[in-house]
C-alpha cells in the first residue's frame, strides 16, 4: 500500500548507511505506516503534516522520548526527500512539523580510577574468553571506537608494528586510531591464544565467540555491562559509555577538540563539543575548591 520505491536501496548504496541504521529506518516507517493507515490514509501521496503531527502526539502519549521522536521523524523526512526527488510526491510534509525540544543530557562516563581498577585489578582469567573480554574493554577505552566498528574488525585491520588500528566507521569512512601499549601487549597475547584455540588463519574476524563464530553486538554489550558493574554505579553501563570515557579523559588531559573529533570519527564538531560540558564541570569543581572567593 505504501510503496517506498527503492528507498532502502538508496540508503544502502547512496547514503551508505549501516545495516543497523537501515533496520532502524524500517522499524520507524513500519510504525508510521500503521498509524496513518489507522487514520484512513491509503496512499503515501495523501500524507500531510497534520498526519505527522498526530503521530508525534501519539508517541508523546506513549512516553517515547523526544530524542527517539526526532529520530523517527528524521526517517520520515529522509523518505519524503527521496520520494520527492523521484517525482512520486509533490513535497516533504515532515519539513513543516515542529519537533519537541530535546533536553540536554550529559553523557555518562567512568572516572580514570574506575577504569584503572577494571583493567589492572580485575581478574578476567587466562583462557580465550577471559583474554578476549579484557581486550574488548581495553580497545573501547583505548580507541573510543563504536560497538558496530568493533564487531567488524578484521585481523588485518591491526598493525601491531605501527601500533595502529584501522576502523571502518559510519558511511564506510575509514580512520586510523593509535593503539595504547597495553592494547598492543594484550593483542599479542590474544593472537597466541586465539591460534591455540581455533588454529592459525581460522577466521578473518579479529574477535570470535567461544565457538569460533564472528562476534556479535549483544555478546559485546553483555560483557561490557557485566564488567562495568564491578567498578561503577552509574546508570548506563554500555560500550558507548566507554567511548564517552575515552573522549572525556582525552579532553580533561588537554587534548585538542579537533583531534578528538577525528579519533571518534565525528563529521563535525557539534557532536564532539558535548564533552566540553563534562570538562567544564571538572574545572568548575576545581575552581570552587581552590579559589578563595569561589
Amino acid at each position: 500500500m505504501f510503496h517506498t520505491e527503492g528507498f532502502f536501496e538508496y540508503l544502502k548504496y547512496e547514503k551508505r548507511c549501516s545495516p543497523h541504521t537501515i533496520t532502524a529506518y524500517e522499524g520507524d516507517l513500519k510504525q508510521f505506516f500503521a498509524f496513518i493507515e489507522s487514520a484512513g490514509v491509503n496512499s503515501i501521496s495523501e500524507v500531510n503534516s497534520k498526519n505527522i503531527r498526530g503521530w508525534i502526539v501519539q508517541m508523546h502519549k506513549e512516553g517515547i522520548s523526544p530524542r527517539s521522536i526526532h529520530r523517527k521523524i528524521s526517517s520520515i523526512k529522509t523518505l519524503f526527500k527521496h520520494l520527492h526527488r523521484q517525482g512520486i510526491v509533490d513535497g516533504n510534509p515532515a519539513q513543516l512539523v515542529i519537533l519537541p525540544k530535546i533536553p540536554k543530557k550529559l553523557p555518562f562516563f567512568l572516572k580514570e580510577k574506575e577504569m584503572e581498577v577494571l583493567l589492572d585489578h580485575i581478574d578476567f582469567g587466562n583462557d580465550y574468553e577471559g583474554i578476549r573480554n579484557k581486550l574488548m574493554l581495553e580497545l573501547f577505552y583505548g580507541t573510543g571506537m563504536r560497538l558496530s566498528e568493533m564487531v567488524e574488525l578484521r585481523t588485518y585491520d591491526i598493525d601491531l608494528a605501527r601500533k595502529l588500528v584501522k576502523v571502518l566507521g559510519k558511511r564506510n569512512k575509514e580512520r586510523l586510531i593509535p593503539l595504547t601499549n597495553e592494547s598492543v601487549l594484550l593483542l599479542n597475547t590474544y593472537n597466541i591464544i586465539k591460534e591455540q584455540t581455533f588454529g592459525k588463519g581460522f577466521s578473518p574476524w579479529l574477535l570470535l565467540t567461544n565457538k569460533g563464530d564472528k562476534i556479535y553486538h549483544k555478546l559485546i554489550y553483555r560483557v561490557v555491562h557485566s564488567s562495568l558493574k564491578l567498578v561503577t554505579t552509574i546508570q548506563k553501563k554500555s560500550p558507548h559509555v566507554l567511548r564517552h570515557t575515552f573522549a572525556t579523559v582525552l579532553l580533561n588531559r588537554g587534548a585538542d577538540l579537533n583531534a578528538i573529533k577525528e579519533l571518534l570519527g565525528h563529521c563535525n564538531l557539534n557532536a564532539t563539543q558535548i564533552y566540553t560540558h563534562n570538562t567544564f564541570e571538572t574545572l568548575n569543581a576545581i575552581y570552587k575548591q581552590a579559589h578563595p572567593r569561589a
